[in-house]
């Protein structure tokens, strides 16, 4: 996402680095690439010359320019800009207390609408709520078998009337049957059309007026560039946007589309999508944004990926088992199950400050092949052998590779690893934050090897530093808290 903007900045950032002494010379040379690198990006004049209008204003003060880390304060400054024409932005859906939250999606056709309505349904559902999908696009071929697919992917029920050729009528008669099913959200799934016409808006002007959905979100291709922001524009002047649902941010997007529709149409992008799975849709968030684009990651969109692979309960569970050294090769498996999800690692990845450049490596069919491998391997294992991996001598690790269908060698290096990881999980349970940020750091050196492996770790059984009796007690404490809680969960 946003890798040609990203780049370019940096290369502003890194101009700076170095200079003996910074002057309004050297550090207009810097803001001069940033400005190229915004028109490159595709992001719309009018808003390049007000954001740099903005930051040339700050960088240009005696404090920047006397600065010891001058680079660093440019940063600050363009992360400060970008979250200001960003934002601000609530990403939430507020829900009426009574009676259905109508939604309504409207877009060009290929924008991903139909699609959307999945990935909006899905975040719904992570916050236990299940929404009725009306299939309203009755212009398109097969797009009411398509909602119909997406709505049994997710797990909601689909209103449809396949030989009612009146959206009105049908999005009407979708809300009454939700409203009857008690159904607390209603997603419209609307019409589109190649580009924008008088019959598409009216369409969609007479559903607003007849329907009055609560809001009513624009999907809008971010591959398009300042089409979409055009799109935006004429969408928003016939029915009153409330925001704006961008896509396909996972490909070539430059990002000027991003950047430039809430200064063109005063109208907050609410959600972005990141991929074509179904979990693909985050809340958008200014700040977390700006730092992608900066390559500073977001980390608060990463713990938000991270819950949906491991929530509360299943997170203190896996603690407790690490504290008390009960990790086994199938606490293993299921957590690679989990991290296995079809573009999850490669979404996680971009979201982690300096881990962007192993995105493409744990995307590969070779990353995503060594992992089936790994889980092959250990369901060819007795529930003994995977409670105990120190019992697999050479003529089990024959027999499970058999069993596997790999080579021998690959048992051996699962086994190494299990071990290296083992006392790692262990301190990190017991451990501070402090702790956990430097195996992260451990983890980040180790995935350099190139081969997604964890061959380049060196665990050290003894660190050589004495512990006090208040730090040995404090480390006991947190252990003893996490296998309470186990034997909790087990009685």
């Amino acid at each position: 996402m946003f890798d040609s903007l990203s780049e370019g900045l940096q290369s502003a950032f890194k101009s700076l680095r170095g200079k003996g002494k910074l002057t309004e010379g050297n550090m207009r040379e810097g803001l001069d690439i940033v400005q190229r690198s915004l028109l490159e990006a595709d992001v719309s004049y009018p808003v390049v010359q007000e954001f740099m209008g903005h930051v040339n204003e700050r960088a240009m003060g005696k404090k920047v320019l006397l600065s010891l880390r001058p680079e660093e304060e440019l940063v600050r400054i363009v992360h400060s800009e970008l979250v200001s024409i960003l934002g601000p932005v609530d990403p939430s859906i507020h829900l009426k207390k009574e009676g259905p939250t109508i939604i309504m999606l409207c877009g060009l056709q290929g924008s991903g609408k139909t699609t959307t309505c999945g990935k909006l349904s899905q975040l719904l559902k992570e916050q236990n709520i299940t929404p009725t999908l009306v299939a309203a696009d009755l212009q398109r071929p097969a797009a009411i078998e398509q909602l119909k697919v997406v709505g049994e992917q997710v797990g909601v029920p689909v209103y449809t009337e396949p030989d009612n050729k009146n959206p009105v009528e049908v999005c009407k008669n979708g809300v009454a049957k939700a409203k009857a099913d008690g159904s607390r959200v209603v997603i419209l799934d609307t019409a589109g059309r190649l580009a924008i016409n008088e019959e598409l808006m009216g369409e969609l002007q007479r559903i607003d007026n007849k329907v009055g959905p609560d809001q009513v979100y624009l999907v809008v291709d971010g591959m398009t560039g300042q089409d979409a922001v055009n799109s935006a524009d004429a969408f928003n002047k016939a029915l009153e946007l409330d925001g704006v649902i961008m896509t396909k941010l996972d490909g070539d997007a430059r990002g000027g589309a991003l950047l430039s529709v809430k200064h063109v149409t005063g109208v907050p992008i609410k959600f972005i999508g990141t991929g074509e799975h179904l979990d693909a849709l985050e809340p958008f968030r200014p700040e977390g944004m700006a730092g992608r684009i900066l390559q500073m990651g977001d980390i608060v969109a990463a713990a938000a990926e991270a819950h949906r692979i491991v929530d509360d309960k299943e997170r203190e569970e896996l603690e407790a088992k690490m504290a008390s050294g009960d990790f086994t090769l199938d606490d293993f498996k299921n957590m690679m199950e989990k991290v296995a999800r079809p573009g999850l690692m490669g979404r996680m990845m971009s979201l982690m400050p300096g881990m962007g450049q192993f995105k493409e490596a744990l995307e590969s069919d070779e990353a995503a092949g060594g992992i089936r491998q790994t889980i092959g391997a250990i369901n060819s294992m007795t529930a003994e052998e995977r409670r105990n991996p120190k019992l697999i001598d050479a003529a089990r690790r024959t027999r499970i590779a058999k069993g596997a269908g790999v080579q021998t060698p690959l048992i051996s290096q699962l086994i190494k690893q299990f071990e290296i990881m083992k006392p790692l999980m262990q301190n990190m349970a017991g451990g501070s934050v402090m702790d956990r940020a430097k195996m992260m750091q451990q983890l980040q050196g180790a995935m350099t090897s190139g081969n997604g492996s964890l061959d380049g770790m060196r665990v050290k059984k003894s660190t050589g530093k004495r512990l006090s009796n208040a730090e040995k007690a404090k480390l006991k404490k947190e252990r003893d808290k996490l296998k309470r809680k186990m034997k909790r969960k087990k009685r």
